[in-house]
């Protein structure tokens, strides 16, 4: 992990606090099915899902491996998806470019794939898809939904041993004002804070 990353790491690991106790409960709940599958002997295979897979969802499946990545849990791997493919949002790559990611383009096209690292210890290959493309598990993973719209629209997710709403304000509501850039990063700050906690209690 860079410098920039850990230091983002060592802020958000002090604002547990800032969690209402409703939302610790779901939380925690997250945090039990990975332990559940660590005590198996298990991987836990973590998809966040929400309509467009542009934003939020990107969010939650970078936010989570650097969250395991900084707790030194293994046996994570992270997925994103949606209920309709778009793209990659740049107003979302920005953000975590912001924060230390390292997001490089992987070629051309309406909906490009971008390759997401830090450091030598994790990379993952970022663009829009729906939840059953060929990179995405089939079954015994959990469908983590990051928006209402996904998790109202979506109550049953084939393959999924696990179901959980997770919804975050979008922050495209923000775009082309003043405020784009520090609504997108909040966002980020807000899902690394409720990401860091699952893991820092395991």
């Amino acid at each position: 992990m860079n410098v920039k990353l850990n230091q983002f790491s060592e802020e958000i690991i002090l604002q547990f606090e800032l969690i209402p106790a409703d939302r610790k409960l779901l939380l925690n709940k997250l945090t039990s099915y990975i332990q559940g599958n660590r005590n198996a002997g298990k991987e836990s295979l973590l998809m966040f899902i929400c309509t467009h897979n542009s934003r939020r969802s990107h969010f939650g499946q970078i936010l989570c491996a650097l969250a395991a990545d900084f707790y030194q849990v293994t046996g994570i791997k992270t997925y994103s998806a949606g209920t309709e493919v778009t793209a990659f949002h740049p107003n979302a790559i920005v953000a975590l470019r912001s924060i230390g990611m390292e997001i490089q383009s992987a070629d051309n096209g309406s909906n490009l794939h971008y390759n997401v690292s830090w450091g030598s210890t994790y990379s993952l290959d970022a663009y829009s898809k729906l939840i059953d493309d060929v990179g995405n598990p089939k079954e015994h993973f959990a469908a983590i939904m990051t928006c209402t719209h996904a998790e109202q629209n979506c109550p049953f997710v084939l393959g999924a041993d696990f179901r959980i709403g997770l919804p975050f304000e979008d922050p495209k509501v923000y775009d082309g004002t003043p405020q784009e850039a520090a609504m997108y990063l909040s966002r980020v700050h807000q899902m690394a804070i409720e990401l860091y906690y699952v893991f820092s209690k395991l």
